[in-house]
């Protein structure tokens, strides 16, 4: 599971980084930093529009095109790469509407203790790490002229090396070479899309632990990805 996510890196660096360009009408400076991110809230993504890639704002929780009403987006913040090109929620942004999802970390909670603690992940190198994601786009059929509701998911994997244990998924983390192929494959190249679902390889992520009261949304700033006492 990835359920929280620090994200502070200004969306102008993010898009750089990935060779994107802002998307038209994104304010870089109308989402501010936070260090504790959690589902319905904004993520960034980069996605291949007319054979570009642009970088824009997406709600974290998919609404498939197809639903009645967006109330399930806080069950759809993660997608299961084992089935997500067969589960009716996801498998039509995944054959379309791949994503890559940058972060700064996320957070796993270790529950093999009496009282579940949380650790914060992050690359090794010290760059973004980049979430294999899918995105949709939504239109409220009692609103025919509203704009749409553009929400993403994070796919999640069986735990490398890297979890230590602390959980029994991880997401899915993509590196420079694999970003092409998963935001333009052609449906037959689906099969090489799903098998960049997997593990990141070992000493890709490195971890902590912090302090508890990043388990509270309300909770945001830079003290919440610092290393615990003892850690």
């Amino acid at each position: 599971m990835c359920g929280r996510i620090a994200l502070y890196t200004p969306p102008r660096a993010l898009a750089r980084l990935l060779d994107a360009a802002l998307a038209a009408g994104l304010d870089p400076e109308a989402t501010p930093p936070s260090w504790n991110v959690a589902p319905t809230r904004t993520l960034f993504g980069v996605a291949e529009t007319r054979g570009s890639r642009v970088l824009d704002e997406y709600r974290w929780g998919l609404v498939p095109w197809w639903a009645k009403d967006p109330g399930a987006a806080t069950k759809t913040f993660n997608a299961r790469a084992e089935t997500v090109a067969t589960r009716p929620t996801f498998r039509d942004a995944f054959k379309r509407h791949r994503l890559l999802i940058p972060v700064d970390g996320f957070f796993e909670w270790d529950r093999r203790e009496a009282t579940k603690v949380p650790h914060f992940f992050t690359r090794a190198d010290g760059g973004p790490v980049v979430l294999a994601g899918l995105y949709d786009r939504w239109r409220d059929r009692g609103e025919p002229g509203a704009p749409p509701l553009v929400t993403c998911t994070v796919l999640t994997t069986t735990p490398g090396k890297d979890i230590d244990g602390i959980h029994n998924r991880m997401p899915v983390v993509l590196e420079p070479d694999a970003f092409d192929l998963w935001l333009t494959a052609r449906d037959d190249e689906l099969d090489a899309v799903q098998a960049l679902c997997v593990p990141a390889i070992a000493g890709t992520l490195v971890h902590h632990l912090v302090d508890a009261k990043v388990g509270n949304v309300r909770n945001d700033g830079p003290e919440l990805i610092v290393a615990a006492a003892g850690a």
